[in-house]
């Protein structure tokens, strides 16, 4: 039985230690340009297994979870070991509220301030010292601007 647990762990592990492809993502600031570097994910699995078991993320690296729908968003930490920033975004790539520095493990939903389609999660305490917040604009393809 321990045998098949371990397996099961590895096989979690080796799965979730993959990363998609990169795609590049801006944060813009009252006067700066936040570069990021995410992994996109958009299936019911991908969103599921998001950064559990990763040890660590690139500072300058992210994920961006996409709902499809525009909804209310809760998320949780469960065998996630990196400290989070969660950024909740509307369709058009404006940020609506930040829960900084979550807890790494935690079963204690994280959510989002209003429905939204989109989550990034990055490096713990990134928001705080690029001095990000709530209405500022990400750029990313999947966003829609009603200027475009």
């Amino acid at each position: 039985m321990l045998r098949w647990f371990i397996a099961l762990l590895l096989i979690a592990s080796v799965s979730n230690s993959f990363a998609a492809e990169l795609e590049s993502l801006v944060i813009r600031s009252a006067d700066k340009q936040h570069h990021f570097s995410v992994e996109v994910v958009s299936t019911p699995q991908t969103r599921a297994d998001g950064l559990m078991y990763r040890t660590s993320l690139p500072a300058d690296g992210g994920m961006l979870f996409n709902f499809g729908k525009t909804e209310p968003i809760s998320m949780w930490m469960k065998n996630t070991a990196i400290p989070l920033d969660m950024l909740f975004i509307r369709a058009d790539g404006t940020i609506t509220n930040i829960a900084e520095r979550t807890v790494p493990q935690s079963l204690t939903p994280v959510s989002s301030s209003e429905p939204v389609p989109f989550v990034l999660e990055i490096n713990g305490g990134v928001s705080t010292r690029l001095g990000i917040r709530a209405g500022y604009k990400v750029q990313h393809p999947l966003f829609r601007s009603k200027n475009e």
